[in-house]
């Protein structure tokens, strides 16, 4: 397959910047390889999403020159895709209901490792669905990163593939959904970097193929947390685009070519000249950040 990249941001407010550099970056990579780019609005978690979000972020995105190549996908329209995946799991004895609390965790360092649930059966309440991790070493290489490797177990533990409210989680709908857009390329923040052994692993168990990853250093404020987690988080202005166009190109380490004056023409601009290898590696620490 060619070259088939995505940005899968959470409507759980307007665009800003540490999101806008992942996008700029996987954008970048995806043209660089003549592929396409692709967007996923990933919808699956009602309690943290603000109304109106999705629709702002995909014109922040227009405003910025990133356009999709074919229609947005959208999480939350894609539940029986995600049930038919959780019952293959469920048929082939990978999943297992747990009603442990967190106090029941914590007796065990807040982490699942058992492969059954270790609290007693509750017919009151529904349970969570955990996913039985093996106790095995997930080796993949990082394109800017470098080698990786994971031991499921120890790092990831049984993690949950369908939560106590019925919410799909993260894991088991983001390997669904690059599945079903045939994603062959991963371009991310570094915060997801922990999560691809739980991926590739779900990968083997759905027959589905691994596609490479590339993570992404992350955008961090003055005290050195990301940015998303940040009162500095502040959305960028799809009014006035060039300047934090620019300086997203800074922070991924590239060049910002003079003379375009319009973000297409900025993004075509730096694309002439971009480099994959040429990209940041490391999180920009205090001194670096906004």
């Amino acid at each position: 397959m060619s070259y088939r990249g995505r940005f899968a941001p959470s409507p759980t407010g307007a665009l800003h910047f540490g999101s806008l550099v992942a996008a700029v970056g996987s954008w970048l990579v995806a043209r660089h390889a003549g592929g396409e780019w692709v967007v996923r609005i990933e919808d699956i978690d009602p309690p943290r999403e603000v109304p109106g979000a999705a629709a702002a972020i995909l014109a922040t995105l227009d405003a910025f020159g990133l356009s999709p190549d074919g229609p947005v996908l959208y999480q939350s329209a894609r539940g029986d895709a995600y049930a038919a995946a959780f019952e293959r799991l469920k048929a082939d004895g990978h999943v297992f209901a747990c009603w442990c609390s967190r106090a029941d965790l914590a007796v065990h360092g807040g982490m699942h490792r058992h492969g059954q649930c270790v609290a007693a059966p509750d017919a009151d309440r529904p349970p969570a669905w955990r996913l039985r991790s093996p106790d095995e070493t997930i080796h993949w290489q990082d394109d800017l990163q470098g080698p990786q490797s994971e031991n499921l177990l120890e790092v990831a533990g049984d993690f949950v593939l369908r939560r106590v409210e019925g919410l799909w989680a993260y894991q088991l709908a983001c390997v669904v959904d690059d599945g079903e857009q045939r994603i062959t390329h991963v371009v991310r923040g570094a915060d997801l970097l922990e999560s691809t052994a739980r991926q590739i692993y779900l990968q083997r168990l759905l027959d589905l193929p691994r596609p490479g990853y590339l993570h992404l250093p992350l955008v961090l404020d003055s005290n050195g947390r990301k940015l998303s987690k940040s009162a500095a988080a502040l959305p960028v202005d799809p009014a006035d685009p060039l300047p934090a166009l620019r300086l997203a190109l800074e922070r991924l380490g590239l060049g910002t070519p003079t003379g375009a004056d319009t973000p297409r023409a900025l993004l075509r601009a730096a694309l002439n000249e971009f480099k994959p290898a040429s990209l940041r590696r490391s999180s920009l620490g205090p001194g670096g950040a906004l």
